[in-house]
């Protein structure tokens, strides 16, 4: 079992303020990520952008920006500016993130990554080829409750790891809101795709690469959306794993269950409660509550890894797996009703 990828390393050089810019200010910039760029460490944001610009000057205006902007190009070529935060839909990740490494900017991109694999190998040769970093959104890598989880299977609290189950079931939503998350041509997927990807991320984290064994993806409303997946897996280290996920269901319930040779542990993925643990017939429940700001830890890492004081976590490679993984997942299904996968968007 491995539990490298979310260890970092430190180093003692003189930190530099990090000038941010975002492209994006919706709703996950909001809360979940925005106010850390200004309150996390050595961080500074200078500058917002979205292409409806009342919307873009009431985010500056309430969050005390100094600049908002309509274009993406005032982010990314402002000279004020180290790193770009890419926060809109899946479809435009892949120019954003290019343009923004030729620009020679530092790029943290929302997840789901982009619109494939493949368009996630082509954002990962551009920061290469411009040699600059790429990170991604996969925030639970750095958030103290799923540290905690992490720290405690290193730790061997509950033995040898044999097997890890997820299980998800999600009410179908009631209204329109967030309709680009049915619109595969915006999304990449449907829920699976834009939902389940946190928990697959983290799995790689804690127990390496993952390999499917056996998957099945059904359709049972719009048969362009997957809304039940049943798969089997295995990580790197050994440990099998298996998952299914219903996004039509009667009620909402999500778990993982690590299952050990000495005890089990269980976590959520999307719900902050406590961690439940069993052993030696006992059980103790851990209570570990997230920040205000769920980015925040992730975003301090990126800060510290521009000024060389550590890692982080979260970059174009890990997530590029559970992208590939994803569309393993999802290929005969996406075969049977004809959606396309863009292999990569033209420069």
């Amino acid at each position: 079992m491995s539990t490298a990828a979310c260890t970092s390393t430190v180093s003692s050089v003189a930190p530099r303020p990090i000038r941010w810019g975002i492209i994006g200010c919706g709703d996950v910039v909001e809360v979940k990520s925005g106010p850390g760029f200004y309150k996390a460490r050595d961080s500074t944001l200078v500058a917002v952008m979205r292409r409806d610009a009342a919307r873009a000057e009431n985010f500056a205006r309430r969050h005390g920006v100094p600049r908002w902007h309509a274009d993406a190009d005032a982010i990314i070529e402002a000279r004020d500016i180290d790193a770009v935060y890419v926060a809109t839909l899946p479809d435009t990740h892949l120019d954003y993130a290019r343009r923004a490494a030729a620009a020679g900017k530092a790029v943290y991109v929302e997840k789901p990554m982009a619109m494939s694999h493949a368009e996630c190998e082509a954002m990962i040769a551009a920061c290469d080829a411009a040699g600059v970093p790429l990170w991604v959104g996969y925030y639970r890598r750095a958030l103290p409750r799923f540290l905690a989880v992490r720290d405690r299977i290193a730790a061997g609290v509950i033995g040898r790891v044999r097997e890890v189950v997820s299980a998800q079931a999600q009410r179908a939503p009631a209204d329109a809101s967030g309709a680009w998350r049915r619109d595969p041509a915006r999304s990449g997927g449907g829920p699976f795709f834009e939902g389940a990807v946190h928990t697959l991320d983290f799995l790689d984290c804690l127990f390496g690469p993952m390999t499917i064994v056996a998957a099945r993806a059904t359709s049972r409303g719009d048969p362009r959306l997957e809304d039940f997946v049943e798969a089997r897996y295995r990580f790197a280290s050994g440990v099998e794993g298996r998952g299914r996920w219903d996004f039509a269901a009667a009620d909402d319930a999500e778990y993982n269950e690590i299952i050990g040779d000495r005890g089990r542990l269980r976590f959520s993925t999307t719900r902050d409660v406590p961690i439940e643990l069993w052993r030696g017939g006992r059980s103790e429940s851990v209570a570990i509550a997230d920040p205000p700001h769920v980015h925040q830890p992730l975003i301090q890492t990126i800060v510290d890894e521009l000024n060389g004081r550590g890692r982080c976590p979260s970059n174009g490679v890990s997530a590029a797996r559970t992208a590939a993984v994803v569309d393993e997942v999802l290929a005969p299904l996406r075969r049977q009703t004809g959606i396309a996968v863009p292999a990569t968007l033209p420069r």
